[in-house]
């Protein structure tokens, strides 16, 4: 039978959309972004995450509009700390761009005609002023004007809209209890946004396929205890910087994951959402929490996760001394120095083949997300071994494991060794995934 690529991805994606229904993610979208050509696409790929049930926050950037405006005004702008300057006289100009570009994008997300993927849409796209702001004030002997930051977020009210399914669009101005308008950037927005709300996601739209290494290949992940390297180094500058900074501020303050993808690639966004290694730059906060490779100071936390599965029947039981000599096959999810998953990998080279053995997760974190973190570790781990095959035995938790694209098979399937250390009184249940 003819293999179909285009099923094949579909199938495959359907527990990423079932992970990310009812989540929020937020996206920071440039200025930049909106003037491009591939912007219709991007608008049409937030059509269909909504339409899938994830609830998105658009904070969005008007930088080259704002300059435009001012330019056509005949006013010179000037910048400092990567901050435009915003004098009194400014401030109008700046309120007419960002009012505009709003204005645009709300009548992007709102089309509906035939023969396009929004047709039928009926997305319900609201705005308000969510975002308190007060001002940066004097730095470095610069008057900023009004220029501002993030000074609080509405929670409740964008949370409102959120479950009314409407796409909440926030521009980067921001209002002040005295009536002032703050012109502000709008990956602070973004960031301190994602934060308040603890969003799963906040999605980094850039020029590029995501962050570069010096020599123009794709930083894959980076976490926040790394940025500084990156920033330091000059690996990481210009307005990438900045993003990344206000990133890693929303990763420490309880954001789990940032993206940085292009909004120049068509269905960035999707890949980074809805495939296994997505396509850009993951960063995280892994201080906070970090799955990791397991190091001899974990068995204690592992054992305790593991005991209670153990008396019931769900996992072998494994002594001390075992996970002592095996603690170099472990990795282990780890939130605030607390182990709250694990999982091994054994390798059988003659047969191409890996088993995953001792998966476990802590009562308390299997429904937001660990085990399927986990897995791509195990399976990251797997492919970088040259393993083909992924091999699970299981007595209770089949269903989760064909759910994440594992196949039934036969315990003469096993790899010889293990086919000869089968316990036949457990009778485990065997299933393989290929790599």
């Amino acid at each position: 039978m003819k293999s179909n690529g285009w099923l094949h991805s579909f199938r495959h994606s359907s527990p990423y959309i079932n992970t990310h229904r009812g989540r929020t993610v937020v996206l920071t979208l440039p200025g930049d972004a909106v003037v491009h050509e591939n912007f219709i696409n991007i608008v049409h790929d937030i059509a269909l995450l909504s339409s899938l049930g994830v609830r998105l926050v658009v904070a969005f950037g008007s930088r080259p509009q704002i300059q435009r405006r001012l330019d056509e005004a005949g006013f010179e702008s000037s910048f400092s700390r990567s901050l435009r300057i915003t004098p009194e006289d400014h401030l109008p100009l700046v309120m007419e761009a960002t009012g505009g570009l709003r204005a645009y994008l709300e009548s992007q997300l709102s089309m509906g005609l035939v023969n396009s993927p929004m047709h039928n849409a009926r997305i319900r796209v609201s705005s308000g002023n969510y975002v308190t702001a007060k001002p940066v004030g004097v730095l470095d002997g610069i008057d900023f004007g009004y220029t501002g930051k993030v000074r609080r977020v509405d929670v409740a009210g964008i949370e409102k809209l959120l479950e009314q399914g409407h796409i909440v669009l926030l521009p980067p101005m921001g209002y002040s209890p005295t009536g002032d308008a703050f012109n502000l950037s709008y990956e602070d927005v973004g960031s301190q946004v994602a934060a308040a709300l603890q969003v799963e996601k906040l999605m980094v739209f850039i020029d590029d396929v995501g962050l570069l290494e010096q020599d123009g290949s794709l930083i894959r992940e980076l976490s926040a205890r790394q940025a500084p390297e990156r920033l330091a180094d000059g690996t990481v500058s210009g307005h990438d910087a900045d993003l990344l900074r206000a990133a890693c501020d929303a990763c420490v303050k309880g954001v789990r994951r940032a993206h940085f993808i292009s909004y120049v690639n068509d269905g960035a966004l999707l890949e980074e959402l809805f495939t296994r290694d997505g396509t850009g730059t993951l960063v995280s906060g892994d201080h906070y929490e970090q799955i990791r490779q397991a190091r001899a100071e974990d068995i204690g936390g592992i054992l305790g996760l593991i005991e209670p599965l153990e008396e019931q029947g769900i996992l072998v039981r494994r002594s001390r001394e075992m996970l002592e000599t095996d603690i170099d096959n472990f990795v282990v999810a780890e939130r605030d120095g607390t182990i709250v998953g694990c999982a091994a990998l054994h390798n059988y080279p003659e047969e191409g083949a890996g088993e995953l053995s001792c998966f476990a997760v802590d009562s308390a974190y299997r429904r937001a997300g660990r085990g399927d973190e986990i897995l791509l570790m195990v399976e990251k781990h797997a492919r970088s071994q040259g393993i083909q095959k992924l091999f699970v035995l299981t007595t209770q938790t089949e269903h989760w494991f064909r759910e994440r694209g594992f196949l039934p098979s036969t315990v003469q399937a096993l790899p010889g060794p293990k086919l000869a250390a089968y316990n036949t009184q457990r009778n485990s249940k065997v299933f393989f995934k290929p790599l």
